[in-house]
């Protein structure tokens, strides 16, 4: 009798587990089902908005990116960290450059838990060989070819271009390179390496959990802060007959230990390079992680004012505007801000930096000279890109063309990158803009909804364009270093 009851409870129990499974699964699968839908409908109308504008290969855009580059050492920052024996901390502090292993705790610590990008000068050089051996140690460590300019170089020969490439580099080096891509630049026998902390969201270290995936990264470089290469590029550019001009790479000078004067006349020499190029030659700028006012003032000063574009990300957006508007750097800003909040940044950055080249012009009409200052350019397009989104802000009737499929480019070429993959996958994606966004953060500003079938929203302000776009975010991070580079780049291409 027992024996029956156990049998038929096991029965009915078994049935009733697998009427709990179906009833969870009812209930569920409508919200996946319509969620799977959602990012089909999006990448879908993404990939036909890339594909309304292509490369034309009988006339490849010719594209000129300097400066530098070096051997990125990628690793797990935290598994680094423990191999080295360095605990966490319990003061997560901001250092200009690192001098020991207790300041690099400490900045890792203020950039990880929030998980934004960082990007630091090692002053001790015992300290630095001890983290490149200890990662040269680690299992899973990558090797890859870093650096702005020839990841915005290789992105750019991906993408179907012809790339003169400024920097100089070892054989082992060049050999790795794009066949489309030409080294303008010294030979080296051994390239600085660049240690790339990687984590993924949700990592944890001592007390700490990063809000979203992002990387730290550390360099002790001693040739790339020189821009040895500036000399060969400018040569070789005269009959290159570029379309397009590229310069990043310029982070390398921030907190290095340069002799008084000595980096200003550098940039002063790259600013004489970029006001007689011919003024047909569009000129972008990458921007990076600056933390030296000094550095900042100078490319106000010299570099800017020269670049008809600019790229940047949520970090170096504010950090950028803060100088422009006489404040001091701000380190550190939100990883994960709200559309709104961006394109307020990017309208006043955009207003005071065409105000600069105004009052430049107008200083020199005054007077009678003809400075600098008249051979600067107005700013005429800016690119921002976050984890959700890309923000774009074009000059209408500028020499920009395709800014709403320049738009989509970027934003999948966002989930290309950092998953390691041509192909899209949507089960490895998620969107994380919300489902509609105020233009601005002023009362009763517009909202406009994220439309499946027309994901990039685009209207007209003022004497400019704006476009937005969500990315489909990875949700199985491959590499997050270089992203940006990737990104600016790629938006490039389909607009020169």
């Amino acid at each position: 009798m027992e024996g029956r009851r156990g049998v038929s409870f096991m029965k009915y129990g078994s049935v009733l587990s697998l009427f709990v499974v179906l009833l969870a699964y009812w209930f569920r699968s409508p919200q996946k089902a319509v969620l799977d839908n959602r990012l089909d409908a999006v990448l879908s109308s993404l990939l036909r908005a890339e594909r309304k504008v292509g490369v034309n290969n009988a006339a490849k855009p010719k594209v000129a990116v300097g400066f530098g580059g070096c051997v990125d050492l990628i690793v797990d920052g935290v598994s680094l960290l423990n191999k080295i024996g360095l605990s966490s901390t319990d003061q997560p502090l901001h250092h200009d450059y690192i001098e020991n292993a207790q300041q690099l705790a400490q900045s890792f610590a203020y950039f990880f838990a929030p998980g934004a990008a960082a990007e630091r000068f090692v002053m001790n050089d015992t300290l630095f060989s001890e983290l490149v051996e200890a990662s040269r140690e680690l299992p899973g460590n990558r090797w890859t070819v870093g650096g702005n300019a020839p990841v915005m170089a290789g992105r750019m020969a991906t993408e179907g271009c012809d790339v003169l490439l400024g920097g100089s580099f070892s054989p082992d080096f060049t050999d790795v390179l794009s066949q489309h891509i030409t080294v303008a630049g010294n030979t080296v026998e051994e390239p600085d390496i660049h240690l790339i902390l990687e984590y993924p969201s949700g990592a944890s270290w001592g007390p700490y959990t990063s809000r979203r995936a992002n990387r730290y990264i550390v360099h002790s470089d001693d040739h790339n802060p020189y821009l040895d290469s500036m000399e060969h590029f400018a040569e070789k550019l005269k009959d290159f007959n570029a379309d397009l001009l590229v310069v990043g790479g310029l982070q390398m000078m921030d907190s290095f230990p340069f002799q008084p004067g000595e980096r200003k006349a550098l940039l002063s020499r790259l600013a004489t390079l970029l006001s007689t190029s011919s003024p047909q030659i569009g000129v972008h700028f990458e921007m990076a992680s600056f933390v030296e006012e000094d550095l900042m003032e100078d490319l106000l000063q010299l570099v800017i004012p020269h670049a008809d574009s600019l790229g940047m990300n949520e970090q170096e957006l504010p950090n950028l505007l803060s100088l422009l508007k006489g404040s001091n750097i701000t380190v550190l800003s939100d990883p994960n801000p709200r559309v709104a909040t961006v394109l307020d940044q990017m309208r006043e950055l955009y207003r005071l930096i065409n105000q600069r080249y105004k009052d430049m012009g107008d200083a020199d009409e005054e007077n009678g000279t003809n400075s600098a200052g008249a051979r600067a350019k107005p700013l005429t397009r800016l690119h921002v890109h976050t984890l959700a989104f890309q923000a774009m802000i074009v000059k209408r009737g500028s020499q920009w063309k395709n800014t709403m499929s320049a738009t989509a480019k970027a934003s999948l070429t966002a989930y290309r990158h950092v998953c390691g993959s041509v192909d899209i996958d949507p089960s490895k994606a998620r969107l994380i803009m919300d489902d509609s966004f105020s233009i601005s953060r002023q009362e009763g500003s517009q909202r406009i909804p994220l439309q499946e079938t027309r994901p990039v929203s685009c209207w007209d302000e003022e004497d400019y364009q704006i476009c937005v776009a969500p990315v489909l975010v990875c949700t199985e991070v491959y590499q997050t270093a270089g992203g940006g580079d990737n990104i600016s780049a790629a938006g490039l291409v389909l607009q020169i």
